[in-house]
This record gives structure tokens, C-alpha cells and sequence, in this order.
């Protein structure tokens, strides 16, 4: 098989937030995992009735009927595999670059037969990660305006949720990131968050901070949501290195900025649209976490087209 192309306050914290992703191994098992069941649901171990009967050697090339910023290669790779190991795919576009409409992404050869398997589970994945990154990439744009208008040398990271769809989160995670953001916590394992509920459990916000670091080691993150300034300074107090701000307007999330003097990364998060990024992005936040990333991502339409 021939290769998937892969394409403010908290100063290196922050850096180290942009850049975090999946390791090429982790991808690729995540997208061998999501492959296999997705060809279950479209070939239930039976195969494809219709596209059997075309057992002859052919090409097919994948084409971009809308611009977007593509991702999805490994699992159509990892698709490919398991549908036919003779096709190879030759990929125009890496993962995490652009394409026109009109752009030929890839070039598949082998036998029609796996081809024609392959398609729709194919461009299920490209059309669904592309889109996610297509929108990450919007969000990233509006970032840099924001913040260079307000003097700063750095713009936030824009970051996703765990708001992902089941199953599939280690795709959408990359996808966030080959669109130029931050996939954030993979899910409740590799980070602790206090949220609103940790809270109320334990009586209040120093004591879940306190009960929650009781069962962390060194190394584990510890990030702390707050809905008011009262609670931010709070939380600074307990020496809290992460602090999300909940809900809050430009003008607080900049009030909270100062108040905070890069003691802690901040983030801010919480229906924060596309048009409001650049306002958000002026006021020195880290982090701007937005959830449609993923919930809002309309699918970007590729086709696939015999030779």
C-alpha cells in the first residue's frame, strides 16, 4: 500500500499546548480500529454484491467537489488494507493541507472490485475529518487578526472538547489538529478537570481541588473550570496551573487576564462563534476551546470517480 500523506499568559505552556497530537502509531491504530468497524457496518463480512462482478484491474481517482483543508487519510488507508492489501493509494494531498474544488486528492489502483468496496466507507472518512479541520482551520485563521490587533505577540491555541463523536474521537482529535489546532485532553485519563459538578460533590472549589490532586502524581495536569472571577482568584490561590473560564465575555476573560499576571494558562470556552474568535483573541486568553469543532463541522463533499 502506498503511503497516506501525513501531513498571551502561559508563554511555553502555551506552545506545548498548540502542538500536542497523536503519535503516527497511535494514529494508525486508531484508524485500523474505526476501519474495521466501519466496513462491518457496510460489508457485514459478506462483501459487496455489486461491485464483485468488476473482478478487472482499473484506476480511481478522489476529487473535491467543495475547498476544505483535508484529513482522513490513515483510516481510508487502513480501509483500503483490509478491503483489497493489492490497491495502493497515491495521495496529491497530505493531511493538513489545502484543496481547491476541483482537486484531485488521491489516485487509487487495483482491482474495481476493492475499489468500488472501498468508496463509500472512504470518503465517509475524508469527508467527515476533512471537515473537521476544514473548520479548526477557520477558527485558527481568525485567531492571529485578534491578537496582533491587540499588540500580542502570540495568538491563543484554538482547542477542542470531548465533545467528539463515539467511536471515532482519536480521528476527530487529529483532525483538530491537522486543521493548525489543539486536541486538548484525549478524554478523562490524561488530564484532570474540576467542573462545575466536581465542585458541588466536594463542597466547594478547594476542597475538589484538594481531593482531586490527592490522587494525582507529578505529572499529571490539573486544570480547574471557573464561572465567575471570584472563582478564578480562588483557584490561582490553590495554585492551580490551568484555569478554564466558563462562559464569560470578552470583557471578563480580559479582566481575568490581568488578574491572573501569567500565573496560570488560561482558557476560555463556552459558544464562543466563529465571527466573536478575533474579540476573544485580543484579550491575551491562551486557549480559546470551542466544541464545534466537531459538532458544527459540516462534511466537506469529495467524490470518487472511476477512470
Amino acid at each position: 500500500m502506498s503511503g497516506a500523506g501525513q501531513g498571551g499568559s502561559g508563554g511555553a505552556a502555551h506552545e506545548t499546548v498548540r502542538r500536542a497530537g497523536l503519535s503516527e502509531q497511535a494514529l494508525r491504530a486508531a484508524g485500523r480500529a474505526a476501519a474495521r468497524r466501519a466496513l462491518a457496518e457496510d460489508l457485514a463480512g459478506l462483501g459487496d454484491l455489486t461491485g464483485r462482478a468488476f473482478p478487472a484491474p482499473g484506476q480511481a481517482r478522489v476529487e473535491a467537489r467543495r475547498p476544505g483543508v483535508l484529513s482522513g487519510s490513515v483510516p481510508f488507508v487502513e480501509a483500503a488494507r483490509l478491503v483489497d492489501p493489492d490497491l495502493t493509494v497515491a495521495w496529491e494531498v497530505s493531511d493538513g493541507r489545502p484543496f481547491a474544488a476541483g482537486d484531485a486528492v488521491a489516485t487509487l489502483t487495483g482491482r474495481l472490485a476493492g475499489i468500488l468496496a472501498l468508496e463509500r466507507t472512504g470518503l465517509n472518512f475524508l469527508g467527515r475529518l476533512s471537515g473537521v479541520a476544514t473548520v479548526t482551520a477557520r477558527y485558527v485563521a481568525e485567531a492571529a487578526p485578534g491578537a496582533a490587533q491587540a499588540g500580542l505577540d502570540t495568538a491563543p491555541a484554538i482547542a477542542g472538547t470531548r465533545k467528539t463523536t463515539p467511536g471515532l474521537r482519536a480521528l476527530e482529535k487529529q483532525a483538530i489538529a491537522d486543521g493548525g489546532g489543539s486536541p486538548h485532553r484525549f478524554g478523562l485519563f490524561d488530564g484532570a478537570m474540576i467542573k462545575d459538578n466536581h465542585v458541588a460533590a466536594a463542597g466547594g472549589l478547594c476542597q475538589a481541588v484538594a481531593a482531586v490532586r490527592a490522587g494525582l502524581s507529578h505529572a499529571h495536569l490539573l486544570e480547574v473550570e471557573v464561572d465567575t472571577l471570584e472563582q478564578l482568584d480562588e483557584a490561582l490561590a490553590a495554585g492551580v496551573p490551568v484555569v478554564l473560564l466558563d462562559n464569560m465575555d470578552a470583557a471578563t476573560v480580559r479582566e481575568a487576564v490581568v488578574r491572573t499576571g501569567g500565573r496560570a494558562v488560561l482558557e476560555a470556552s463556552g459558544g464562543i462563534a466563529l465571527e466573536r474568535v478575533r474579540e476573544y483573541a485580543a484579550t491575551g486568553v491562551d486557549v480559546i476551546s470551542v466544541g464545534a469543532l466537531t459538532t458544527g463541522a459540516a462534511w466537506v463533499d469529495l467524490s470518487m470517480v472511476v477512470q
